[in-house]
């Protein structure tokens, strides 16, 4: 039997002019038991259309873990390493992640209490919630008039040591009910974003480079970016924009001799485009609070040249600063409201999403007594991402 694949829904905030191939609904199969050949069709589907859905899914931690498995058969550890976020009491992550006993590959989140659950007696999961990483906060009447923000926009990644991971599958197990409410940008460009209560926001990298100037376009191609040793370590007292896009530069950044003993190769170095292999599409993929230097290719074709190329003998960019400014210009023009898919979740869904072609942020503002609980999986990659190839050097820059 071959899978079922139809259009998911989208609110009425998104453009469907740029999201035709984003996101499908797979139908009429399980995915805990698929046949060679019926994940061969997902796994197709899934880098095509960067987000797939299961509705009313029963599924347990062992199959939520071999499934994301199948994607790199070789990859084994989660994606920041086995229970390593459970001791990693300094970085930003350790509050709103716990593994889980028996399969520790599978992460529970979420927030409130939940008792007898997986092996864990009592444990009271912490949603990310803005005050708490965000440079100014909103008002406690607009909290409670409804009004929220994105958390952290990010893709999955320790982006020290390990590989980002391929895929990440999201489980809702118990998802509260509310009224909508409402995302307030804050950045003075009055954007508002209306999303379900607790939703999961993404937005696509292949957007965030297709809209990008031919200018920026240009400089995406030829840069590479650094990642600090133990980043999540690295900024634990740093505080982001009101977007949740990257952080105010304020030298709140641990110094790297006081972070935990770090090796210089395992340092992490990505280009700013991550290449789709299967559908050869470039996606915008640069986490934008980790980031710690920007490396730049010299132009090598001169034809190019009357596109008024940033940094066209090449470059380094050291200063924070200045580094999260440039990616605050590429990135922003890609988290606008036309452009950000709100998953309005029902329990038991179950998502697969592309984790090197999109970036993602919690949002959201629960009250007292509201109980989320999702399992979260994803894998340490067996292999690097595949950046730009001389023909789309060529092409872009």
């Amino acid at each position: 039997m071959t899978i079922t694949l139809l259009p998911i829904s989208f609110p009425p905030s998104l453009d469907p002019t740029r999201f035709g191939q984003f996101g499908r609904e797979v139908k009429d199969v399980h995915p805990g038991h698929l046949n060679g050949g019926q994940f061969e069709e997902l796994e197709k589907a899934l880098y095509t259309h960067d987000l797939l859905l299961f509705r009313n899914l029963d599924l347990t931690p062992e199959e939520q873990y071999k499934l994301v498995k199948k994607f790199d058969p070789n990859s084994e550890h989660y994606g920041h390493g086995n229970r390593s976020l459970d001791k990693a009491t300094e970085s930003i992550i350790h509050s709103y992640v716990k593994s889980l006993p028996f399969v520790p590959q599978v992460q529970i989140i979420g927030h409130g209490t939940v008792q007898n659950h997986e092996g864990i007696e009592e444990i009271t999961l912490k949603h990310g919630r803005h005050p708490e990483f965000h440079k100014t906060s909103l008002s406690t009447e607009d909290e409670a008039g409804g009004f929220t923000r994105f958390f952290r926009w990010h893709m999955d990644a320790a982006l020290y040591d390990l590989a980002p991971p391929k895929v990440t599958a999201l489980y809702g197990l118990k998802v509260p009910r509310g009224p909508l409410q409402t995302v307030r940008y804050g950045d003075g460009s009055r954007d508002e974003l209306p999303v379900p209560l607790g939703t999961t926001a993404f937005v696509s990298g292949k957007i965030m480079f297709d809209i990008l100037s031919d200018t920026m376009k240009s400089l995406a191609v030829r840069a590479t970016a650094t990642y600090a040793p133990h980043p999540f370590q690295w900024i634990k007292n740093s505080k982001a924009f009101s977007t949740g896009l990257g952080l105010v530069s304020e030298g709140l950044e641990m110094p790297l001799d006081l972070l935990p003993s770090w090796e210089e190769e395992k340092i992490k170095k990505y280009p700013f485009v991550w290449k789709n292999t299967t559908t050869g599409h470039l996606h915008l993929q640069v986490h934008p609070c980790a980031i710690k230097e920007i490396d730049i290719q010299p132009l090598k074709y001169l034809k190019n040249a009357k596109r008024n190329a940033l940094y066209p003998q090449g470059g380094k960019i050291t200063d924070l600063k200045a580094i999260r400014d440039l990616i605050h210009e590429m990135q922003r023009p890609g988290i606008a409201p036309q452009l950000v898919y709100p998953h309005a979740w029902e329990e038991k869904d179950l998502v697969l999403f592309n984790n090197r072609g999109l970036m993602h942020s919690v949002v959201g503002v629960f009250r007292e007594g509201q109980v989320r609980l999702f399992h979260q999986c994803n894998l340490a990659a067996s292999s690097e991402v595949v950046g730009p190839n001389e023909a789309d050097i060529e092409k872009w820059a």
